[in-house]
């Protein structure tokens, strides 16, 4: 692997989350993937093959090579998500490392939010634990489109089909109860030990004829993050130039969420309602007859409007709500809780507005799925939904419609800190 390799502007990049209860091998997976996929500089491989030569455990090395920040989490110092970077000629990846403990459902949100797809790893000895479902129920909440069981540890049950197809089974009748729209379901089975189905097919399973993990990171589409159907564009800026030749220039900066936009087409602006039509798109390289997400631009109107931060521009005709009250699916992640009647703000595109929790109308139980009616409070890392009042209004989509303007952060005003992540109904 090159640095080279990883940065060129042109290849395709897809960014996926790993999830899995605790020795169900998700270091040993990751490691596998880097050395097979020359994801690994030869002297990081080294380090770690004469650790294994010490611990004497088959295999140790790769864990070795994802491990690192153990020893930092044993000293107290607090890591969230752990990001990892590789390539391989068809593709690069990012991939987001989250703990596996019940008590980091909020680290998982954050390493999920971004995702194009989630691999959920199974130990094939134990099948679909609680843990399992519980990340499988926050992929489909979050909307990560493609979703990949990977039943590991197959050289422990001697690579048998009975036991990939019955886990297969138990995690497909749990998968269908959800009841929660879109997303591809994939299983494959693998070896991270011994390498079988991961990067390499590997001759122990015949019976799969399927994908091997690494031939689907590279084949899933990541196109199914990005709405473009709806152009919504969050003014980040208010650009006017203090020079003589640009005395007249009002540019609105940001970056293209969804959607496309031309020169010429007829634009209304959120939550004013105020209508013009796109004079120009401006990019450090030149003006553009068409901008596409996921773009930064700068654009100018044929009228003069008054335009602000955190205003939304989209195509007239197609617009999202402006809301004043919203419903909407919060991960809590505080250690105060959340509690009907407290006040909050909330960073939703580029506004950020003051909130009200109206009501708690719901909780899920995330281990058992159950769904508990007017909670008294939302404790760290549970995961209800609530009726939130906003002092001004915003233009809002469904999270499921639109990632960009259907989500938002929670954030207490005295200290500052994101306490929450929402996902609007």
């Amino acid at each position: 692997m090159t640095d080279k390799s990883f940065l060129d502007a042109e290849m395709e990049l897809l960014r996926f989350t790993t999830a899995g209860s605790v020795d169900d091998g998700k270091s040993t997976l990751i490691g596998r993937l880097l050395v097979d996929s020359k994801g690994v500089f030869e002297d990081q491989l080294d380090a770690a093959k004469s650790a294994e030569d010490k611990k004497g455990a088959k295999g140790a090395h790769l864990a070795l090579l994802t491990d690192g920040l153990q020893a930092e989490r044993e000293q107290g110092i607090t890591i969230d998500v752990a990001y990892r970077y590789f390539a391989t000629p068809k593709r690069k990846f990012i991939i987001a490392d989250t703990p596996g403990h019940e008590q980091y459902t909020r680290n998982m949100v954050t390493g999920a939010s971004t995702a194009h797809l989630a691999i959920i790893l199974i130990d094939a000895r134990k099948g679909v634990l609680t843990q399992s479902r519980r990340h499988a129920y926050i992929s489909r909440l979050l909307g990560i489109p493609h979703i990949v069981v990977a039943i590991n540890k197959m050289d422990l049950v001697d690579y048998s089909q009975e036991v990939f197809d019955k886990i297969k089974a138990d995690f497909t009748a749990f998968y269908d109860k959800l009841n929660l729209p879109g997303g591809e379901l994939a299983f494959i089975p693998i070896s991270a030990l011994e390498g079988d189905m991961v990067v390499e097919r590997g001759d122990r399973m015949p019976w799969y004829q399927g994908e091997t993990l690494l031939g689907k990171l590279e084949s899933a589409p990541v196109g199914g993050k990005l709405n473009a159907a709806d152009f919504r564009f969050p003014v980040q800026l208010v650009s006017r130039p203090q020079t003589e030749e640009l005395h007249d220039f009002r540019g609105y900066m940001g970056r293209i969420e969804s959607g496309s936009i031309k020169v010429g087409d007829e634009i209304t602006v959120l939550p004013s309602g105020l209508t013009s039509r796109i004079k120009e798109i401006v990019t450090f390289d030149g003006n553009l007859q068409e901008a596409f997400a996921p773009m930064s631009v700068t654009l100018t109107l044929e009228d003069e409007r008054d335009i602000s931060r955190g205003d939304i521009i989209v195509h007239t005709g197609n617009q999202p709500a402006v809301c004043r009250e919203i419903e909407a699916t919060l991960c809590w992640m505080n250690e105060t809780p959340l509690q009907p009647g407290k006040k909050y703000l909330i960073k939703h595109a580029a506004s950020t507005v003051k909130v009200m929790v109206s009501a708690l109308t719901q909780r899920m139980d995330i281990n058992t799925m159950e769904q508990i009616p007017a909670p008294p409070e939302l404790k760290m890392n549970e995961i209800g939904r609530a009726a939130l009042k906003l002092l001004k209004p915003i233009a809002c989509d469904p999270y499921r419609e639109n990632r960009a303007t259907g989500a938002f952060i929670v954030i207490d005003d005295f200290t500052n800190q994101t306490v929450g992540a929402g996902m609007i109904e």
